[in-house]
């Protein structure tokens, strides 16, 4: 984990509804198309776990077919990905294996089919977030992150055909950061998988294939979404930096914040400055910072004034009925707390509808750091630069609880999207009223604490119900949590401690309550009589 940029935590930037079931499992789907030999005529999605339960109400149909076509997470055409699938003549079928065993929560085999009938097979994993992993090409076991530009060769397995992958890449001066061989059988087919600082060139790729003994080249670039603009060479100074930036806890956090008279969002900035400098990119943390701020404000306001239908159907025109609930004069909450709720829940719309939204960490608790703070910011003044600083330190809560725990609601529940999200979102307020570090965390600390346990059980696999109201509860929770903190009430446990009850009270809820759709609200007769209405109507489209 130690390669988590900003945009890993606030991002990515993506169409809805679903960051681990719809921009991660594009991402699978990118990453096998690249390992093609040819175009596919046919591709069959074997879907796993969470994924064989809830693939129509997340999107990841759509967003699977997106990857295969080439889109990018935030493109607006993933809606209509099955069509213009059909219109490049694409066949493209899905098969739910519900109790079939798997690696991962969220699981896919990618099957391939050319038009001479060679078939690849890929497995991947959607790891929250956005993130995803390849697992297995053609029944041999690899692991394939994306965080790096990654090349996979399919080779035969004869002396020296390894040392001319290394040399070929070596002298163009490219530095790369891991390599493994993988074989399916001794003189068969072997794959070498590396993974490289910056890019690769095409005049790379032909002389590595000018080797009798290699089969084929594949290139995976670096996941997209970054803050990093340019690529130059790599820094060891900036690299031997980071080393020492890399803060494993928050624990390691504070003392470097204490020991440097920094705020977090000052510390993880130069965290990232020297990550990006220790692969020889130069970063644009503000730009990307502002756009991050530019898409959720869009996602928390256009709502109100245009109602959007969200693909399930369940919600559309709350945020809405919010404002004419406010202009009425006779509403029970006002000011910061009304604007907050409204603003989450607008989000939750967006991402609903399947428009563009910001992952903070994930999709389904999208709405609940712009709600907390475009409200702080409208309600108090704040401005731009007070905000994305608030942003840092959000994306630092974030990067601490990903690296310890999970922000996956098919691996911890509920807890571990709206928990984090709010901690997040805490912190982030906690700095904007001046609070110190420690109690940045103790806020951070608050949020987890009074949701830890809740599960995730999304009516019809749909990001919803009750998936919106519970941003709304996000973003009162983070405010509170902010407040308290700032009052100078402390905790008993610190944040370390927190994310690693957090962390195992997830491992211990039932698969039905950790986004399966089989538990909680989601079993409850009048969601189940839904459900049922809902499969039959998806089953006629």
């Amino acid at each position: 984990m130690q390669d988590l940029h900003i945009s890993d935590v606030l991002g990515p930037i993506m169409i809805g509804p679903s960051s681990s079931h719809t921009a991660g499992a594009l991402r699978i789907a990118m990453m096998a198309r690249r390992l093609s030999t040819s175009i596919p005529t046919a591709v069959e999605f074997r879907l796993y776990g969470s994924f064989a339960h809830t693939y129509r109400g997340h999107g990841t149909d759509r967003a699977l077919v997106g990857g295969i076509l080439g889109m990018d997470p935030d493109d607006l055409r993933i809606r209509n990905s099955l069509q213009l699938a059909q219109e490049a003549d694409i066949e493209v079928t899905f098969t739910p294996l519900p109790d079939a065993p798997y690696d991962h929560p969220n699981t896919v085999d990618v099957v391939m089919s050319d038009a001479s009938g060679s078939e690849t097979i890929v497995r991947g994993i959607s790891i929250g977030g956005g993130a995803a992993t390849l697992t297995r090409i053609n029944g041999v076991d690899v692991n394939i992150t994306g965080e790096c530009t990654s090349v996979i060769i399919q080779q035969r397995d004869t002396v020296g055909v390894l040392a001319h992958i290394t040399q070929s890449i070596s002298h163009i001066g490219g530095n790369i950061a891991t390599l493994r061989c993988y074989r399916e059988q001794r003189g068969e087919t072997a794959y070498t998988v590396l993974e490289v600082d910056g890019s690769v060139p095409i005049s790379v790729c032909e002389a590595i294939m000018g080797h009798p003994g290699i089969m084929s080249i594949r290139v995976i670039p670096a996941a997209g979404g970054s803050t990093a603009n340019t690529t130059n060479k790599p820094d060891e100074a900036a690299a031997e930096r980071f080393r020492t930036l890399d803060f494993p806890t928050a624990h390691a956090l504070l003392e470097y914040c204490t020991a440097h008279s920094l705020t977090i969002a000052q510390a993880f900035r130069a965290r990232e400055e020297a990550l990006g400098a220790s692969h020889g990119e130069s970063t644009d943390i503000d730009g990307y910072l502002d756009r991050v701020l530019a898409v959720m404000r869009a996602a928390a306001t256009e709502p109100a004034e245009q109602p959007i239908t969200a693909m399930g159907g369940l919600i559309g025109g709350e945020a809405r009925k919010l404002v004419l609930r406010q202009q009425s004069g006779k509403a029970l909450i006002s000011g910061q707390l009304a604007r907050a709720a409204r603003y989450a829940m607008a989000v939750l719309e967006t991402n609903a509808g399947m428009g563009c939204i910001v992952a903070a960490p994930t999709a389904g608790s999208s709405g609940v750091i712009p709600g907390t703070l475009l409200t702080l910011q409208d309600e108090c003044g704040f401005s731009d630069e007070d905000m994305r600083e608030a942003l840092l330190c959000a994306a630092a809560i974030g990067y601490l609880i990903t690296r310890n725990a999970t922000v996956s609601g098919a691996e911890g529940g509920c807890q571990a999207e709206m928990g984090s999200a709010a901690a997040m979102a805490a912190a982030a307020a906690t700095q904007l009223g001046e609070g110190s570090p420690a109690q940045c965390f103790d806020a951070a600390g608050n949020a987890i604490a009074n949701m830890l346990g809740l599960v995730c059980d999304p009516i019809a696999g749909l990001v919803e119900v009750p998936c919106q109201k519970r941003n709304a509860s996000g973003a009162a929770n983070a405010l509170i949590s902010a407040e308290v903190a700032l009052a100078g009430v402390v905790n008993l446990v610190d944040f370390d401690q927190t994310v690693d009850a957090m962390f195992h009270v997830g491992r211990s809820l039932p698969f039905e309550l950790r986004e399966s759709a089989l538990g909680g609200m989601a079993a409850c007769p009048a969601a189940c009589e839904w459900c049922e209405g809902f499969r039959k109507r998806a089953e006629t489209k």
